[in-house]
């Protein structure tokens, strides 16, 4: 089959970093007939390459029933395929980092190996592979539950985390940004095998993926590599539709109270705030620098600097469907929990009438600037990072976001606090260490006779 290529104009730089575009100018685009999107970054400075290709399926896409599913089924594909039979061993075989994630809009899963045609090559032959050929045995599903129960069982003992699920799921009352990507125990230890290979089926297929390499690499040979290995993977003839449950704004304040076992006191907050596309998402990026930057932040002046509180920390998600942005503050067992949330609450409410300063913008945006280069500046971390951006609709969002940073002004910052932090918008939980805390358990519907 014949490729498609697309050539790629990159979106205009700031010369500060000329260094990094003549790094990327060689970033071409291209297409399989049968839909796999391929993105190819050479580079010459490199000793590796890495192999990252993305899913665009995560727990956004998940039915009823059907909580962690795309966790589980990350899992599932370092087990059996047609050729490889044990890809955990081929990979440890290879002495090849990897690793598979699975988020709210994607799923991936990447090799980082020496650069040499031979690793390009089993990388690309194993991912060819397992796009279609994962057996999905209930032997190996039977087994795996005990990993997947672990590590949810990792994250109820850190009742921050625990009290993130509580608020998301508060602020979400119809849309799955406000489930656990991980899942719900009940849900990943009933699903059957038979359940999980339809959802592998529909989802993981050619025209749902992007495929990444970058490093050092012959670009001739690459492509003559996923020719030969994914070409012949047929285009499927199913549909996928795109997901169309639309959260309705929120109707007012909500509130959450968590008490488990513990040892220090938390609060978390959450707004719905625009997705990674919104023209809305950078400015509220460097809001939320201003707010929480240490030591600057208005936030942490007034909670952390006054030892109210021992941390704090806020962020908005990279998603293709409008997110949110959650704020955690830490209070030691010794402090006062209604204190740190009345002052976290109240400079909440005045966010609209604070003076923010042209020095406050330029702190958050050369913080913000400086991740991107960074993120940028090593090809292997960067086809990583691009993660984020395809399963949020597309890897140029990257570039999107960065051209935005670099225009903000303290207008587009003040109209963004304006906007979205009222507190009809607002979720907020406290986590209230209890040693013994009070359970009801409601017994599972009875047979019927």
């Amino acid at each position: 089959m014949a490729i498609l290529i697309f050539a790629v104009n990159l979106p205009s730089r700031l010369s500060r970093r000329k260094s990094i575009e003549n790094q990327f100018r060689n970033l071409k685009e291209f297409e399989l007939k049968n839909g796999l999107r391929v993105l190819l970054i050479p580079d010459e400075s490199q000793t590796n390459i890495v192999v990252n290709i993305v899913y665009k399926v995560g727990s956004r896409h998940e039915g009823y029933g059907e909580s962690g599913m795309a966790h589980l089924l990350e899992h599932m594909l370092f087990k059996q395929c047609k050729k490889f039979t044990d890809i955990k061993k081929a990979i440890a075989d290879k002495g090849a980092t990897a690793n598979g994630t699975t988020w709210y809009d994607r799923t991936n899963y990447y090799e980082i190996l020496s650069a040499s045609d031979e690793n390009l090559r089993w990388a690309l032959d194993m991912e060819a592979d397992r796009m279609v050929n994962s057996k999905i045995l209930p032997e190996e599903l039977a087994k795996e539950f005990s990993v997947v129960r672990n590590e949810f069982e990792i994250g109820e003992n850190y009742p921050g985390s625990v009290l993130n699920e509580r608020v998301l799921s508060s602020m979400y009352l119809w849309h799955n940004y406000g489930k656990s990507t991980i899942g719900s125990k009940e849900d990943i230890e009933r699903v059957k095998a038979d359940n999980l290979r339809a959802f592998y089926k529909k989802y993981y297929q050619p025209d749902n993926a992007v495929l990444i390499i970058a490093g050092k690499f012959d670009e001739k040979k690459a492509l003559q590599y996923i020719q030969q290995y994914f070409s012949p993977i047929p285009k499927p003839t199913r549909v996928l539709q795109p997901t169309y449950t639309v959260e309705p704004p929120q109707d007012g304040e909500r509130k959450v109270e968590l008490k488990r076992n513990g040892d220090i006191q938390y609060i978390g907050m959450g707004y719905h705030t625009p997705a990674v596309a919104d023209k809305d998402y950078p400015a509220n990026d460097a809001l939320l620098q201003i707010l929480t930057n240490d030591p600057s932040g208005i936030l942490y002046k007034k909670l952390v600097e006054t030892k109210m509180a021992s941390k704090l920390y806020a962020y908005a998600q990279t998603l293709h469907d409008p997110g949110f942005s959650y704020f955690m503050v830490e209070v030691p067992m010794d402090k006062n929990l209604d204190s740190a949330k009345q002052v976290l609450l109240s400079t909440m409410d005045d966010l609209s009438s604070i003076s923010l300063t042209e020095e406050d913008l330029n702190r958050a945006l050369n913080t913000i600037l400086k991740y991107v280069e960074d993120a940028t500046s090593k090809t292997t971390d960067f086809a990583i990072a691009l993660t984020e951006f395809v399963g949020a609709g597309d890897w140029r969002l990257w570039y999107l976001y960065r051209d935005r940073i670099e225009k903000l002004t303290l207008d587009d910052v003040k109209a963004v606090a304006k906007k979205y932090y009222k507190p009809s918008n607002r979720t907020y939980g406290v986590f209230i260490p209890d040693k013994n805390p009070e359970r009801v358990v409601v017994a599972e519907t009875p047979a019927i006779q």
